[in-house]
């Protein structure tokens, strides 16, 4: 079965640090791009961060830039979104998505909340 389960979320204050991991399966891991999105309450998805199949590529939003870092270990099939100076505008589902080759998001994680807040 084909999936993608992220956990790591919860509340965090603002300035803390959080980080997502999402395990993937049931397909060659190694070979796709990954990304992390993120919906924020009452919000539409908002791309977070890139990863290229082995490591060596990362890009990110502008949101982002600077205090997320997207990686990746595909001997155990996990991709991480390490999340540091977290802001309250971070608070949202983050959810992690395979690139087909297609050229879209075709598999999708459940989400995993995470919240900003004193």
């Amino acid at each position: 079965q084909v999936q993608l389960v992220e956990s790591g979320g919860g509340l965090v204050q603002p300035g803390g640090s959080l980080r997502l991991s999402c395990v993937a399966s049931g397909f060659t891991f190694s070979s796709y791009w990954m990304y992390w999105v993120r919906q924020a309450p009452g919000k539409g998805l908002e791309w977070v961060s890139f990863i290229n199949t082995d490591g060596g590529r990362t890009v990110y939003g502008d949101s982002v830039q600077g205090r997320f870092t997207i990686s990746r270990d595909n001997a155990d099939n996990t991709l991480y979104l390490q999340m540091s100076s977290l802001k309250s505008e971070d608070t949202a589902v983050y959810y992690c998505a395979r690139w087909s080759s297609s050229g879209n998001y075709d598999i999708w994680g459940q989400g995993t909340q995470v919240t900003v807040s004193s």
